[in-house]
């Protein structure tokens, strides 16, 4: 199994890193766009800003792969800025095209409340996921961020927090999946998570090699 985190220059890339290794996942740190095409498994973390992310994946011509890797079924997990950035526009510091996954744009938090939205705050379920298989609802994770994701379309939305407003915290549909929260700076549950998708990852390519080979 290869499972791929997308270096494109995130602070929290090894962060990321050494939690996905703490729990023994095969990570393949890459920014190779040839290395998401073999990949079973891609994961995008993120902090900053919206505009220079989307700079920096267009540069390595890292856009076309990640969108190639989302049509083929690939299990894909965004965090923070990884999942702001597969809406279709971000306002943060101005209007900037996204990646366009999930129908929606992504919005600044209201000004009533402390911005960044930063420490443990609950993420409320709607429905059941594999990616939060064993974790009760209501669990706490660690947030830190200043704007949030608004999908077009509320099927995208698995998970919702409140902060000032209610807010999707976690997207889920088919093979895409991402979280507002860091996985890993949210203790054991955050590490949950993170083994749930690996699962989920290796589930995924079994089923494929049957049926490659059937």
């Amino acid at each position: 199994m290869k499972l791929v985190v997308v270096d494109y220059g995130a602070g929290n890339l090894a962060s990321v890193v050494n939690a996905l290794e703490r729990i023994g996942a095969p990570v393949v740190v890459s920014r190779d766009p040839a290395e998401l095409a073999t990949a079973n498994g891609v994961i995008v973390p993120g902090v900053g800003a919206a505009a220079d992310t989307m700079r920096h994946l267009t540069e390595l011509g890292l856009v076309a792969s990640l969108e190639a890797a989302v049509a083929r079924g690939t299990p894909f997990l965004g965090i923070c800025m990884g999942l702001q950035v597969l809406l279709e526009v971000s306002y943060e510091g101005g209007k900037h095209r996204c990646l366009g996954i999930v129908p929606g744009t992504v919005r600044r938090l209201p000004d009533e409340v402390t911005v960044p939205h930063m420490g443990w705050n609950e993420v409320w379920l709607r429905r059941p996921h594999p990616l939060f298989a064993g974790i009760p609802n209501g669990t706490d994770f660690y947030f830190v961020h200043s704007f949030y994701a608004d999908p077009a379309d509320e099927d995208w939305i698995l998970g919702e927090t409140e902060y000032g407003v209610r807010f999707a915290s976690v997207l889920a549909r088919d093979n895409v999946m991402a979280t507002q929260f860091h996985p890993e700076k949210s203790g054991s549950w955050g590490l949950r998570v993170l083994e749930n998708f690996v699962a989920i990852v290796e589930r995924t390519a079994r089923a494929a090699a049957l049926e490659a080979n059937a």
